[in-house]
């Protein structure tokens, strides 16, 4: 079986480990963690086909330094993030449930009533790194309405398996779910 799955997005080539998550199915694994030279392509690459916006938004944790940098690439506009727990600053929480595909089991996504407060009227930009099942997209967006946002658009460095064929996301490349030999899944 092959251990890496080679991909090339925002102009730079990476050996992405492939990681069995049940006994027919693989995925190759992006992340953005420590990988500052992707991290600020990506952003910049994804701006450049960014709808307009006033805000952005992304699930803790993976997507945080993508959306970290294109606030700073674009101004150092401010974002939210989306926890998975609750933490002691946060007051009159607003909460969402998901269940990730790289987690395997039911979370829940939180924003307080400051953040909910600051999105309220505005054009809010959903951002990840990868969109595979589109669930952590659905509850960041579910965040962002409850709060009175406006979806501006929902994009992510990369759409995983059928994330492909929707015709709601920008990406910048896509990545297919792998089969258990190591080969892309058709």
């Amino acid at each position: 079986m092959r251990k890496y799955y080679n991909l090339e997005v925002a102009g730079l080539e990476r050996e992405l480990a492939i990681c069995k998550i049940a006994d027919d199915l693989c995925i190759a694994a992006f992340v953005l963690f420590g990988d500052v030279e992707m991290t600020v392509a990506a952003a910049a690459h994804l701006l450049k086909v960014a709808p307009a916006y006033d805000i952005l938004i992304t699930a803790e944790a993976k997507g945080i330094p993508l959306v970290h940098e294109m606030a700073r690439q674009n101004g150092g506009s401010n974002y939210i993030v989306a926890r998975k727990v609750v933490k002691l600053y946060m007051k009159e929480v607003f909460s969402v449930e998901l269940r990730s595909i790289t987690t395997q089991k039911k979370q829940r996504l939180y924003i307080d009533s400051d953040e909910a407060e600051s999105m309220k009227g505005k054009r809010v930009l959903i951002v990840d790194d990868v969109i595979s099942t589109g669930e952590s997209l659905l509850a960041v967006e579910k965040l962002v309405k409850e709060a009175g946002g406006i979806v501006a658009g929902k994009m992510a460095v990369l759409a995983e398996g059928d994330a492909k064929y929707r015709d709601d996301i920008i990406y910048l490349q896509y990545l297919p779910l792998i089969n258990p030999d190591g080969t892309p899944k058709r």
